[in-house]
């Protein structure tokens, strides 16, 4: 269900991120929005925890966009043992986290951060997803497909990636990398705000 125009206020809406599947996304809720990336050192700082992690990064990118307008920022991170698996780079990297999330659950941890005028909101949301058991050859055969190499934690639940999961908790398309129903609401609720 997408976000009526009268709702949005005639605001001009930013994505700040040039991941197509966020822009893809977007569009399920949104009709209009511009795309503008925010070009931050994305480096999170040792006293911020694991599960916040992705959450402060989005906060920074939204704080990155100097255009006037509302600015949807996000992150998206995969953490299993405590520690964040990013994107690989290369391909022995994305071997051994593929090998490491095999048969096993994981976190995956979208932050979004909102941004109009001098009002903020952001949240974080959790999904859990559980992977196949995978062989060396499996995983060699996913990694030659060259989908691992833009995804936080090596692989995309939404492509070839999702042959490998036995299971997942929580919203499909948090796990994609934004969480559209809570966005939807969280957008809703900052051009109230910002309209009191």
């Amino acid at each position: 269900m997408k976000i009526k125009p009268e709702e949005l206020k005639d605001k001009r809406i930013i994505l700040a991120s040039k991941s197509p599947r966020r822009k893809e996304l977007l569009s399920l809720i949104c009709d209009s929005f511009e795309i503008i990336p925010a070009d931050i050192d994305e480096t999170v700082p040792c006293e911020i925890g694991t599960a916040c992690a992705a959450e402060y990064t989005a906060k920074r990118k939204a704080e990155a966009i100097a255009a006037d307008g509302v600015v949807i920022a996000c992150d998206t991170v995969v953490i299993i043992d405590g520690e964040i698996l990013g994107k690989p780079i290369d391909r022995q990297n994305g071997f051994n986290m593929l090998k490491k999330l095999s048969g096993r659950e994981h976190s995956v941890i979208s932050g979004v951060a909102l941004r109009y005028k001098n009002i903020y909101r952001s949240f974080s949301q959790e999904s859990k997803v559980k992977f196949l058991p995978l062989s060396d050859e499996e995983i060699n055969d996913y990694l030659d497909s060259g989908e691992p190499f833009d995804k936080a934690g090596g692989y995309g639940i939404q492509g070839i990636g999702g042959v490998l999961i036995d299971s997942f908790e929580g919203d499909f398309f948090n796990i994609v990398g934004l969480p559209v129903a809570r966005l939807r609401k969280e957008l809703a609720a900052l051009i109230e705000q910002a309209e009191d």
